[in-house]
């Protein structure tokens, strides 16, 4: 059984999942293409996954092929639904049960097409996908948090070739989230206004560190990257949930993230990234002072020691330079 621990020095929480090393070798590390039917994620092969828990398809049954977007649980999870949330000390240190979920959402049925060659309807999908397993799970009250990321690419940590996205839901609040929180709590105590929604109009005014927008959602280069080409995905209309997002703010986001992908992949060579969406805690709706959005980590740059013991981060690249280059390149 998972558990959870928190350091008792700064307060982070890590998870502790044995089951997780019972991953096949093979995963991590580098492997050579596999072949595609033997791919637990391409339709056919659906037993070779947990029973699916979400999925969009025209026809067919549950757990067989014909669907457009699957959702199942994790094989080898970091957390598990199943069971009592416990708390408890030993000494000076606390723990929990490791109590969550963690669910794969399979992007498409074709095993070679990846998150940036999918149409703008296909990621709607996606985020539906996304949006729609948050809903169900913050009916669970033991679940404060939850985290949709994706890692593309054996640099970012993605350990199948087959392109997919990842939730953990989390009894807890993440020290990160909890830090990002704060931080817009403490602009709107002092401006009565949302840090994001007013870096949204000043990005849209000066366009230096704009990559591209619709009617729905900016992208930009943030003032502060932790590293080169760090891209933010903003929609215009203020939310604090993922989860409440309506079908067209979906449709915009699609859309951008379609642009802002295929202008990556063109200008930096279809690199490695991390994705994360941001979202408000699960049991805080409508919140003034948070504002939902996506972040992209292309892995460009490895980090070393100093950026390790200081949380310091030295980017080669500003993020103007950055904008520039993205909005030159094709889509």
């Amino acid at each position: 059984m998972p558990e959870l621990r928190r350091d008792p020095i700064i307060g982070r929480w890590v998870i502790i999942s044995p089951e997780r090393a019972q991953r096949p070798r093979e995963l991590a590390r580098p492997e050579p293409p596999r072949q595609i039917g033997l791919c637990p994620f391409c339709p056919g092969n659906e037993k070779l996954t947990p029973p699916e828990v979400l999925a969009y398809r025209p026809s067919g049954a549950p757990n067989e092929a014909g669907w457009k977007v699957r959702v199942f649980p994790n094989r080898f999870p970091a957390l598990r639904v199943e069971g009592t949330l416990e708390r408890e000390g030993e000494g000076l240190y606390d723990r929990m049960t490791g109590i969550g979920a963690h669910e794969v959402i399979v992007e498409s049925p074709d095993h070679s097409r990846s998150m940036s060659d999918l149409t703008a309807q296909e990621l709607e999908g996606v985020l539906s996908a996304c949006r729609d397993r948050m809903l169900d799970l913050r009916q669970d009250g033991r679940l404060r948090s939850i985290i949709v990321f994706k890692n593309h690419g054996e640099a970012a940590g993605a350990t199948m070739e087959h392109s997919h996205t990842q939730l953990i839901a989390l009894p807890i609040l993440p020290r990160h989230v909890q830090v990002e929180m704060a931080g817009a709590l403490g602009y709107f105590d002092h401006k009565e206004r949302c840090i994001y929604c007013d870096i949204l109009k000043q990005e849209r005014k000066d366009g230096v560190r704009l990559v591209t927008e619709n009617a729905e959602c900016v992208a930009i280069e943030p003032w502060a990257p932790r590293g080169p080409f760090e891209t933010w995905l903003l929609p215009k209309e203020h939310r604090s949930g993922f989860e409440d997002a309506p079908r067209p703010q979906l449709e915009g986001l699609a859309d951008c993230l379609r642009h802002t992908l295929r202008r990556l992949d063109a200008a930096l060579g279809k690199p490695a990234y991390n994705l994360m969406i941001h979202s408000g805690p699960l049991n805080e709706r409508g919140l003034p002072h948070y504002h939902w959005h996506l972040e992209i980590m292309p892995v460009l740059a490895k980090t070393g020691g100093f950026e390790w013991g200081s949380g310091f981060y030295i980017n080669p690249t500003s993020p103007e330079e950055a904008a520039e280059f993205l909005r030159k390149a094709p889509v």
